[in-house]
């Protein structure tokens, strides 16, 4: 399995994002999505687990914290970790 992580898009969309996730299995984003078209172009490539950024908000259907399996890994997705 292939875990693409991609953070901090701020709602900018690469062209080169595409052939630079190709083939992966799993994308992670690391919060800072910007603007939930970010994810609807991720979902293109694969299947998405998104985690909110300290620049996110509504209307972003992310959670703070994510964790999944994936390939016999387990993967804990966080943005910022407040000491």
């Amino acid at each position: 399995m292939t875990v693409g992580l991609i953070s901090d898009t701020h709602g900018f969309w690469d062209d080169q994002i595409p052939a630079l996730l190709a083939g992966v299995d799993h994308i992670l984003h690391a919060g800072d999505i910007g603007d939930p078209s970010i994810l609807v172009g991720l979902e293109r490539i694969a299947p998405v687990t998104a985690v909110m950024g300290n620049c996110d908000g509504l209307p972003l259907d992310a959670r703070e914290t994510e964790v999944i399996d994936l390939g016999g890994y387990r993967f804990l997705v966080h943005h910022i970790v407040d000491p």
